[in-house]
């Protein structure tokens, strides 16, 4: 489990350190400065071998205070060191104020705002490192535009063959949502008024923004450098979650005790998907899996399937009475040949079914057909696809039938169909930090919904009712670009519902799911389609020991 901290929960945490006597601002600023400086060096080895040349960027706060720190590090390596000031250096804190001084008492600090308008003359020789202490996780407003050159220093450096280093987040980033802070009238492919970093150094533990929207990609790498806090875990923390031991079978069990899932499938020709979920819930560890049909797809499904069963399935009593009767005396019934089928009510008589999937190309009215009576039985449920786009026109009527053991899985656009008011907020500017972030919006859609949601994406954020959440992000080392592939998202419902099948809470079960999810794509690698992901899955399980 990886906590991260939004950063009002990290002030609290070195207020809390301050006050006790454990530790002094200073002595916090001196330890982040040489953690830049380590991990630059450690980024790089071949810049700890003769003196160099950096540019620090300081900003008003505690984040300028941790450049002046470097930079006074780095020239006492025998660096050549430019040093440039945003802010009136009488208005810094106190340890900034300390530290802005020590720097002065070795070399000057040139006012950032003298060159505007892409100046280059700011520069007055080649730079191996540019160090972006300007704002960190405290900013609350826009990258200055008056700070273009150094904006454009930032966005060159692989024209120019420098390295571009971001002390806590890159300036232009909001550390609580990854958004990039603008004006209203923003145009996001070109107006792109962040710095881009190659190496970002954090302290103590990530931030959310690290892991969300636009944070991946302004960060470059992510170095985390501990800095001697200690802290406990507050009850709205976010957090990147593994599996543990709760994946191992007991030797006793048989199959019934690793739960049996029901996978709802659509008509003819459209299986494919439910058979994707069908094979992921399998592999994941359910003990049994069945495919529920419509009459008619019993022989397609049949003919793609060994180990998981099929059962046939009406969309409603109604359907199962017009089936069963004969056809009018001299008439035709023009219904295709039918196998027995069932209710799902009925099937669902049998309590050994303990989780359910609908969506992966159930359709629509067959979504809306069978809901109800799936709600009804309180079973664990994944909602998918169809399940939740059959519900756009209404999504109140979904909302009166979910219970707390349902999972969501919508992708943006299905999000946006369930909850548009909360979509809109979160597409609004994001013109003032913290930002409201894809992490508020997930706690808000559960909260609403009554049960665990999984909005998908690279930056996927599962959150439950009660207002946990976590990110499972597929950026840095999990970076798992082949997922974006047809029927990838099938595979997860299966997951989810395999995990459920086996016992798992279902926020449990979304966060499993959705680490395993990303973990099977790296085994794969590139040229991945959605049917590899549950054979990779015996490996993945192989390598954490599961």
């Amino acid at each position: 489990m990886t906590e991260l901290l939004t950063a009002a929960q990290m002030r609290a945490i070195e207020q809390a350190a301050i006050e006790s006597g454990q530790v002094t601002g200073l002595e916090l600023m001196e330890r982040a400065g040489r953690g830049v400086v380590e991990a630059i060096l450690e980024e790089w080895p071949e810049l700890a071998t003769t003196s160099h040349r950096a540019v620090v960027l300081c900003g008003p706060g505690n984040n300028g205070g941790d450049g002046f720190v470097v930079a006074r590090l780095l020239r006492d390596r025998g660096w050549e060191v430019e040093v440039f000031l945003y802010g009136d250096p009488d208005r810094l804190p106190p340890d900034a104020m300390v530290n802005y001084e020590r720097w002065c008492s070795l070399g000057p600090v040139e006012p950032a705002t003298h060159y505007a308008d892409g100046d280059r003359s700011v520069f007055t020789t080649h730079q191996d490192v540019f160090v972006d202490a300007l704002f960190g996780t405290g900013l609350k407003r826009p990258f200055p535009p008056e700070l273009e050159s150094f904006y454009s220093l930032a966005r060159n450096g692989a024209v120019y063959g420098y390295h571009t280093v971001a002390v806590d987040l890159p300036s232009g980033i909001c550390s609580d949502s990854g958004r990039i802070l603008h004006e209203a009238e923003f145009d996001e492919a070109n107006d792109w008024w962040c710095i881009d970093a190659d190496l970002t150094v954090t302290f103590h533990a990530a931030r959310p923004g690290h892991f969300l929207r636009h944070g991946p990609h302004c960060c470059g790498k992510l170095e985390i450098k501990d800095i001697g806090l200690t802290h406990r875990c507050a009850k709205s923390m976010i957090v990147q979650t593994k599996p543990s031991g709760f994946l191992w079978k007991q030797a006793w069990a048989h199959k019934y005790h690793h739960g049996h899932a029901l996978i709802l499938s659509g008509g003819v020709g459209k299986g494919g998907a439910a058979r994707l979920a069908a094979r992921g819930a399998l592999r994941i560890g359910a003990g049994l899996v069945t495919v529920g049909c419509p009459p008619a797809a019993l022989q397609e499904n049949a003919a793609r399937l060994d180990a998981i069963m099929l059962r046939s399935i009406y969309n409603s009593q109604t359907e199962g009475l017009r089936r069963a009767r004969p056809a009018p005396q001299g008439g035709r019934d023009t219904a295709p040949p039918l196998g027995p089928g069932a209710t799902l009510a009925g099937l669902l008589e049998d309590t050994r079914i303990n989780a359910l999937c609908l969506g992966p190309g159930l359709g629509q009215d067959r979504a809306r057909a069978l809901a109800p009576a799936a709600l009804a039985a309180k079973r664990a449920t994944v909602l998918d696809a169809d399940a939740l786009t059959a519900f756009a026109d209404d999504p109140a009527e979904l909302f009166s039938m979910l219970h707390d053991r349902c999972v969501l899985t919508p992708h943006g656009g299905e999000f946006a169909r369930l909850f548009p008011d909360i979509a809109e907020r979160l597409a609004e500017p994001a013109t003032a930090g913290p930002a409201y972030s894809k992490v508020d919006a997930t706690r808000d859609a559960a909260a609403r919904a009554g049960c665990t949601v999984l909005f998908k994406g690279p930056d996927t954020v599962i959150a439950s009712p009660g207002g946990r959440a976590a990110i499972n992000s597929a950026h840095y080392d999990r970076a798992a670009p082949w997922l974006a592939t047809a029927g990838s998202g099938d595979v997860l419902a299966g997951f989810i519902a395999g995990l459920l099948a086996r016992g798992l809470h279902p926020m449990q079960a979304a966060e499993t799911a959705a680490w395993l999810h990303v973990e099977c794509a790296r085994a794969f690698g590139p040229g991945l389609i959605a049917e590899d992901l549950p054979e990779m899955l015996p490996k993945v399980f192989r390598e954490f020991g599961a």
